[in-house]
């Protein structure tokens, strides 16, 4: 099966600079199903990684999954499987639940949220999601 990596602007440029400048593609198109890497919560303005609420972080990241998945040409609506990393940390499955309902107010992703002991970062999530195009 034939797959496509893609880059996504400014997210590549971002990851790149964080992982010291090896190429970065954060998603993969194989067989008309799109994959998107696990990505930080980059600050939109400047791409750098630094604390933030958690319910902003969450926010950042399900808004650059979206620019992904737009750019492999999909949408939210295409997502069939989310899988969410979280740092443990008081009410944050309640809060993240708040943040994802915003960005699948209908029928909602099969998805699994998960603790790691820790990144690192100064960040406290990271999902990555498989879609269909």
């Amino acid at each position: 099966m034939k797959r496509t990596s893609l880059r996504v602007e400014p997210i590549s440029t971002y990851l790149e600079r964080y992982r010291k400048g090896s190429k970065a593609y954060p998603v993969a198109i194989a067989g008309g199903t799109v994959y998107v890497s696990g990505l930080p919560p980059f600050d939109p303005e400047t791409g750098d990684i630094k604390p933030a609420p958690f319910a902003q972080q969450a926010e950042r990241v399900l808004e650059q999954m979206k620019r992904c998945l737009e750019a492999a040409g999909t949408s939210l609506d295409g997502v069939l499987k989310c899988n969410v990393y979280c740092v443990p940390g008081d009410g944050r499955f309640q809060a993240f639940n708040e943040v994802y309902a915003r960005y699948f107010p209908g029928e909602s992703p099969a998805r699994i949220f998960m603790h790691v002991p820790s990144w690192p970062g100064p960040f406290d999530l990271e999902i990555d999601c498989i879609a269909a195009i």
